[in-house]
């Protein structure tokens, strides 16, 4: 029975105590105390006169009800998020803690914890009589209160506190009370015939919280001396076990002086107990501490690549790998001791930080500049960069919004995206059979009746007055799409349809509400995100494959086994001949004579892009690509709460944009450019495939001005508004 081993463990502890003590008061008392059932523990660590307010009665009946045995769960544990290089970009955790076996923990900083803590941990068991009586002969004697507890009765304290989960479970462990005392001591014993001495201490080590945030041995060894715990040395062992006492008393980063004084405190038991020589201990004792500090930042803020990995973790909360509901995969997260191994290439992210950061500054009220990179054929996301850094200091432009990602991974709605949804559009038209050699006549204006287009649910639009302000004549679908012609598009999108056009971005990942269907549709009046774009582009890079953006490759337990692998989601939108078709279509706009190349976007590897400006300057784009990467670039005009607003008026980098200046290849294009010809490097030169019909003036194609100066209507009322080209 556990109670019987409770009262003969008691009984040895009092027996072979009152042989060798001296005190015959608290050996009478000892021995009195042997016959009782539950107050055997309780009498002997407190002095008579702390019991007058604890009858006997009561105090049984607090051990009655205590459990007699520890739940040995698994400690919370520090989350590493890596780069797809193996590279640490961030920690979640809600104590920062990994594990290590006692094996890996210098000898001297076991030796140090135990000189300081429990000198006789390996000669005693769960209660240590003789320290204890030494304490309560001390306290009594000088009114200072000089601890008792084993290392293992400390253990109980840790894991109890650890494992607790609301605010009156910590203060049940923590509180001074005699029926806490008790509850330890049982738990101990109990304890203790269910493991070994060293499995105790390598526990207590993990477990032990050590100041700055700094929870176990692990955590303690880097923060402070940027080392692993089994390099420590004595110097830097003494520093870390004269912590365990009190770690807010003794931060050596708050109170070094009085750091200083416990270690030496530390090294000179160290000394007397013969785990180091005389002379060591002095010698350690005249230097300094010696700190080294590496900083553990919990979360995303301040990270090597802060707006990807808040999507990363804001994506693994809605995963059901880590938990069924958002508590349990938080929970997981901050306290799970996970790998994640994410698929973020740092240096892309590099590339993608300088360019915004180069282009938009922070504090550049009024504008957003993003960029996001996604892998064709496998939805990798290797890149997102905002010019906002992350934080809440409005006055240094700091954000918490993610501008890069759809709303329910970053808080905002997005913005439109002009003519890049032409694409969509050509999509649509190859789908249903449409030649790239089909033409019309595009004029300067053109009023599309009203019934012209079918939304998807059959009902008729309204009356769409669509003017250009690049060319007009005639056109087909290479040259119309170059120069980004409205009249043209507005025809193309009625010849297929205005729902098979609607579908054909639903296909590539795009969420189009009803109410954005309408004719300016091909004009991109729906708000997407930058990485939205990116990954529909991707479809044509990939040969017709639309693959959901993937940021996490990997998640690994604390064990070392796999909870999930993530494999590529792709569906197939367009056929590789469709795909081919379009790739040489939008090539055009990277090769001599297209906008982006008069603007200098064009790449010494095969590229494409499309450029895009909404209506009334709200936001530019410019989604470019290449067999192996696709990257959207946006610039847009944002109030303070994030919503969409012009960008004319806007100041960048101290200087006003006119409304003339705003356009997709003149603003966004730059910024793409600045990123992908430094990425470039890290591709390979892999060419397009062939188009089953290549239109012999494609490389005969110039176009009638230097810059993209497309306006797309994207009016938030969705009535139609004269278009500014």
């Amino acid at each position: 029975m556990a109670s019987d081993d409770f009262r003969d463990s008691l009984r040895r502890a009092a027996q072979s105590e009152t042989r060798s003590s001296s005190k015959t008061v608290l050996i009478g008392t000892m021995a009195r105390l042997a016959g009782l059932a539950g107050l055997l523990v309780a009498l002997i660590l407190i002095p008579t006169t702390a019991l007058v307010a604890v009858t006997v009665s009561n105090a049984t009946d607090d051990v009655l009800d205590l459990p007699l045995e520890l739940q040995d769960q698994p400690s919370a544990q520090t989350t590493r998020l890596l780069a797809s290089n193996g590279e640490l970009i961030a920690y979640f955790y809600n104590e920062n803690r990994q594990d290590v076996p006692l094996d890996k923990i210098a000898p001297i900083m076991q030796d140090a914890l135990l000189s300081i803590e429990d000198a006789r941990f390996y000669e005693h068991g769960a209660l240590d009589v003789k320290g204890t009586l030494r304490a309560l002969v001390n306290n009594a004697s000088d009114g200072q209160t000089q601890g008792g507890s084993s290392i293992t009765q400390q253990l109980v304290k840790l894991t109890l506190v650890s494992q607790a989960t609301t605010r009156e479970q910590v203060q049940a462990a923590t509180k001074k009370s005699k029926a806490r005392k008790i509850r330890e001591l049982k738990l101990a014993i109990e304890y203790e015939t269910k493991h070994t001495k060293k499995e105790i201490l390598e526990r207590y080590l993990n477990l032990a919280y050590f100041g700055d945030g700094a929870y176990g041995i692990s955590a303690a060894a880097y923060h402070y001396f940027s080392t692993s715990p089994e390099e420590l040395n004595a110097r830097q062992a003494a520093t870390l076990a004269g912590l365990v006492k009190n770690p807010v008393e003794f931060d050596p980063n708050v109170y070094p002086e009085k750091a200083l004084q416990r270690r030496n405190t530390v090294l000179a038991v160290m000394a007397r107990l013969g785990k180091i020589t005389e002379a060591q201990s002095q010698k350690f004792q005249d230097e300094g501490l010696g700190l080294k500090v590496t900083e553990f930042p919990n979360g995303c803020v301040s990270s090597k690549a802060e707006f990807s990995c808040d999507y990363v973790r804001r994506y693994l909360l809605t995963q059901n790998a880590l938990g069924s509901t958002l508590k349990e995969r938080q929970v997981r997260l901050e306290r799970g001791g996970l790998t994640i191994k994410s698929n973020i290439d740092l240096g892309m992210q590099s590339a993608t930080d300088k360019a915004v950061t180069s282009t938009v500054g922070a504090t550049d009220n009024g504008a957003i500049a993003a960029l996001a990179s996604v892998e064709p054929g496998t939805g990798k996301v290797r890149a997102l960069s905002q010019s906002r850094p992350m934080g809440r200091d409005k006055k240094k432009g700091e954000s918490f919004i993610n501008f890069v990602v759809p709303r329910k991974y970053g808080d905002s709605g997005g913005f439109p995206a002009g003519s890049t949804f032409k694409a969509f559009t050509v999509a649509a038209a190859l789908k249903d059979g449409v030649d790239v050699g089909q033409t019309y006549n595009a004029p300067k204006n053109m009023t599309m009746p009203a019934g012209t287009y079918k939304a998807c649910n059959g009902y008729g639009t309204a009356e769409w007055k669509v003017s250009n302000s690049t060319t007009s004549g005639t056109k087909n679908m290479y040259s119309g799409t170059r120069e980004s012609v409205n009249t043209y598009f507005s025809q193309l999108e009625k010849r297929a349809g205005l729902c098979k056009v609607v579908r054909a971005a639903e296909s590539m990942g795009i969420t189009v509400p009803d109410r954005d269907q309408v004719g300016p549709f091909t004009l991109g009046v729906t708000s997407v995100s930058p990485l939205d774009m990116a990954a529909a582009y991707a479809t044509f890079a990939s040969g017709g494959l639309y693959c959901e953006p993937r940021p996490v490759n990997e998640i690994i337990d604390a064990n070392n086994n796999s909870i999930k692998k993530y494999k590529p989601g792709c569906t197939r939108a367009l056929t590789k001949d469709q795909a081919a078709q379009i790739n040489d279509i939008l090539r055009g706009v990277q090769e001599p004579g297209g906008f982006g190349y008069s603007n200098g976007t064009g790449l010494k590897i095969p590229s494409a892009a499309k450029t895009g400006t909404a209506q009334d300057n709200q936001s530019v784009w410019y989604n470019g690509y290449t067999p192996e990467l696709a990257t959207a670039s946006m610039i847009a005009g944002v109030k303070a709460n994030g919503a969409p607003r012009s960008l004319a008026g806007v100041k960048i980098k101290g200087a006003f944009l006119n409304f003339n200046a705003v356009g997709g290849s003149s603003l966004a294009g730059p910024m793409w450019a600045k990123a992908m010809q430094k990425i470039q490097d890290q591709l390979a030169p892999v060419n397009f495939d062939a188009p089953p019909s290549r239109q012999p003036t494609r490389r005969a194609f110039r176009s009638d001005t230097s810059r993209d100066t497309t306006r797309d209507t994207a009016p938030d009322t969705r009535k139609p508004k004269p278009d500014r080209g």
